[in-house]
């Protein structure tokens, strides 16, 4: 199928729109992105794209949107399926799509009570409830490299992606994961080595400071 009208309906800060362009990314297709302002004001084209949640990422191909992030991946593994991001088993791609659900559940929300939090026990319950998290993702990882197996694949893209707010979630938080979840801040790390990563996902330090300013919008600080 043609890929010569993609274009992503982006905002930089947003793990889940860097998880279709690092899918984007390792396909080696090319689009064109128009970056949201979601905070002044969003565009006509993102609203009529995706009137349900009025939010990124969108990717319009060939006119058509599709929407909600983890969908998007699917949809592009399924358009362009080389190279693969899903096992090639039914089995194997049942246990990414659980995993996948399970990230998206958890993961984002999990790291969000922590940056809400005012402090004291809730914020140690917070923090409790995210690495109990990790340890569940430690495990499903097992002993290979990548959630993936040896490379990198569709879990590890829709976690990794959601790993560039992990930095905000360790200032508010003050814990650092490699030392609570040494297995995921390694595989952070190995992850972070792929030019496609490193290129497709935020500045980590930006995405503190955007992290800080809602904070104080919502009088957190």
């Amino acid at each position: 199928m043609s890929n010569e009208a993609l274009k992503l309906l982006d905002f930089w800060g947003s793990p889940f729109a860097a998880r279709v362009r690092l899918a984007l990314a390792e396909k080696g297709l090319s689009y064109e992105s128009q970056e949201e302002d979601l905070f002044g004001g969003k565009s006509e084209l993102l609203l009529k794209s995706n009137p349900i949640y009025e939010k990124v990422p969108v990717l319009l191909h060939d006119g058509k949107p599709v929407v909600e992030s983890t969908n998007i991946v699917y949809y592009i593994d399924e358009t362009w399926p080389q190279p693969q991001l899903l096992p090639a088993c039914s089995y194997g791609r049942s246990r990414a799509r659980f995993w996948a659900d399970f990230i998206d559940k958890k993961v984002f929300n999990g790291g969000s009570n922590i940056w809400k939090s005012k402090g004291g026990e809730e914020l140690e319950t917070a923090k409790k409830e995210f690495i109990d998290i990790l340890k569940k993702l430690e495990g499903a990882m097992g002993e290979h490299d990548y959630f993936g197996g040896d490379k990198m694949g569709f879990v590890d893209i829709i976690l990794v992606s959601l790993s560039s707010w992990f930095p905000a979630y360790e200032k508010f938080g003050d814990f650092k994961i490699e030392e609570e979840s040494p297995k995921i801040g390694a595989w952070i790390k190995r992850c972070y080595q792929k030019e496609s990563v490193a290129k497709s996902l935020p500045d980590t330090q930006k995405v503190i400071e955007l992290v800080s300013s809602i904070r104080q919008m919502h009088g957190i600080e």
